[in-house]
């Protein structure tokens, strides 16, 4: 199938998706600031952001279960309707522990939402095109949810409208995906590896997801909170927000790409150590803002944003296809465990040691990270090279965006007494 037909066959999808994340992307910076102006206490904030993935965790875990019940498209139509409602609630009830049930209820509203897009976008891809729509679904999240930083400039942070905006945003992304035509595809809730299995499997992978999570979560959710403690202005924010992700989208291939050539342990190990020096260089103020926040702030996203990645495509090398969609659903839970973690230890930091304790806590947390995965590196030798999976862009989002992975699809024909038992988990594990 060219590119062509294949953008024909998922537009309205990814329309609808794409306009889901830009209105989330907005809403995640524009509360941040908003609850910095109202004096929100440092840790409420922390809970509010920890909220939206309690929230898109609970989704993940009992959305299938509601899609398979009412189907599809009111599935997407109620989830979209209460996210909307939920996204002007915050502008009417301004006090944290409003915000921390409205903004619970966006992560779950949100995980329901990707679970019916990603699993269309899943029925509408063949092994084909299956990498050309992993690729185009992850630039349109990650570019949508940059471009909604923008919108920040639009209005004053203070007032309704950029919340109304959202609410507008996260109505339109339900007219393409209730208007297509594309027949509603089976879904059932995916089977998960037990962690004490994944851990014998891969024990970087199972640490190094949980570290993700705090270390993603804790950035992503309070980047907006931290730019604003540092006396930058609404229009400011947005654009320190926009670098973050973009220093996301240009980094993802080259790393990924290079952890291709070589032990990917090397790559994880050396991300998080760099997210180290980055953290206490900016914590401490080794650099003056002016430029280099801007600049700090963009390398640190460039090297936050592939880690998930990184590390789900180490877990994977230990792994046969047919075992990348239940283990992936189990490390969705773990990343969305240390992403709940994330905020309140970052906000925590932030009251120690002031706006730079965020950073300080990213640095800690790439420490251990990178000293665990070193760590590792001694106790077991590296996947062969000849043997090891590609790396493929795929965002923590839910479960279905794993069964997108084309390679996911390799071992489609075999027999179930082919697959992976936990005997030969354990075999692997023990490898010297």
């Amino acid at each position: 199938m060219t590119l062509r037909a294949t953008l024909i066959g998922i537009g309205a999808l990814l329309l609808g998706a794409g306009a889901l994340n830009l209105g989330m992307g907005l809403q995640a910076s524009l509360l941040g600031v908003r609850a910095g102006i109202e004096d929100f206490p440092t840790l409420m904030i922390g809970l509010v952001m920890s909220a939206y993935y309690a929230g898109f965790v609970a989704g993940s875990l009992y959305a299938p279960s509601v899609v398979a019940r009412v189907g599809h498209i009111r599935t997407f139509s109620a989830f979209a309707s209460m996210a909307s409602a939920a996204a002007i609630c915050h502008a009417v009830f301004v006090d944290p522990i409003s915000w921390i049930v409205f903004r619970a209820l966006t992560g779950f509203c949100f995980a329901a939402l990707c679970l019916v897009a990603e699993s269309w976008l899943n029925a509408r891809a063949s092994n084909l095109n299956r990498g050309t729509v992993v690729s185009i679904y992850f630039v349109v999240m990650l570019g949508a949810t940059a471009a909604g930083q923008a919108f920040l400039m639009m209005a004053p942070p203070s007032g309704y409208d950029l919340f109304v905006f959202v609410s507008v945003i996260i109505s339109l992304a339900l007219v393409p995906i209730a208007l297509t035509s594309t027949p509603s595809p089976e879904i059932s809730a995916p089977d998960r590896m037990r962690l004490k299995r994944l851990y014998k499997v891969s024990p970087v992978g199972v640490v190094g997801t949980f570290g993700a999570g705090l270390i993603t979560g804790g950035y992503w959710g309070l980047g907006a909170v931290f730019a604003q403690a540092k006396g930058l202005k609404a229009d400011d924010i947005a654009v320190f927000m926009t670098l973050l992700v973009a220093g996301g989208v240009v980094t993802q291939w080259p790393l990924g790409r290079l952890s291709d050539l070589m032990d990917r342990r090397i790559v994880v190990a050396s991300v998080a150590l760099v997210i180290a020096v980055v953290g206490v260089m900016v914590g401490i103020g080794f650099l003056p803002d002016d430029p280099w926040l801007y600049v700090m702030g963009a390398v640190m996203g460039g090297l936050v944003l592939p880690l998930y990645g990184l590390v789900l495509a180490h877990t994977n090398d230990h792994l046969g296809p047919e075992d990348f969609v239940p283990a992936g659903a189990a490390l969705l839970v773990l990343y969305g465990v240390g992403a709940v973690a994330g905020p309140l230890l970052g906000t925590l930091a932030m009251r120690i040691a002031g706006p730079g304790g965020l950073f300080l806590y990213l640095a800690l947390a790439g420490s251990l990270l990178a000293a665990f995965t070193g760590y590792r590196m001694t106790r077991r030798a590296g996947v062969d090279m000849d043997e090891a999976e590609n790396f493929v862009p795929v965002g923590h989002t839910t479960a279905m965006a794993y069964e997108l992975d084309p390679r996911a699809e390799e071992d489609n024909g075999e027999e179930d007494g082919d697959h992976t038992d936990e005997a030969e988990a354990i075999q692997i594990a023990d490898r010297p």
